[in-house]
């Protein structure tokens, strides 16, 4: 497969993440939306919806997840991540995140490690209804320093492999 159907097939699934996501918040699907930015606008449409919910259900979970891998702007990754630190905790997108880097695409690895910088973003009591009133929430959600030593050791692995 050459590159260009490779950037065809990541901007496929990329808009098929973000459909579903939009799907989901039962925004309008924005088909009058030119295909190349269908997406782009889905995601946008979907930004704040995603964090004014003090919860989202488990169907959520992994199309945003996937929409934040297959995002090709590094910049808006964010839109996807972010919801789903608040909603589901750092514990269990960074491990998300850790799956695709070991076992994803090519495509897959190079959007987790996009993925992975917003995934440590800090997270604000006054930015999501996700807090507990009085701005609290279980740690347990938030604690992973063992997956960041998985994903650490990981990359290390990957750049001596790399050297060699």
């Amino acid at each position: 497969m050459g590159d260009e159907e490779r950037n065809r097939a990541e901007r496929s699934i990329f808009l098929s993440a973000a459909a579903e996501v939009a799907r989901l918040l039962d925004l309008d699907d924005a088909a009058s939306v030119p295909e190349d930015r269908r997406a782009r606008q889905l995601a946008h449409a979907a930004r704040k919806p995603l964090l004014q919910r003090a919860a989202l259900p488990e169907e959520f979970f992994a199309p945003l997840m996937a929409a934040a891998v297959h995002d090709p702007d590094p910049s808006f990754c964010r839109w996807f991540v972010e919801p789903a630190l608040y909603a589901f905790g750092r514990r269990r997108v960074t491990a998300a995140l850790l799956t695709y880097a070991r076992t994803g695409t090519d495509a897959e690895r190079a959007g987790a490690n996009r993925a992975w910088y917003c995934a440590h973003l800090p997270l604000r009591a006054d930015w999501s209804p996700a807090y507990a009133p009085g701005g609290s929430r279980d740690p347990a959600l938030d604690e992973c320093h063992d997956v960041v030593d998985e994903w650490l050791r990981l990359s290390a692995r990957r750049a001596r492999a790399a050297r060699t």
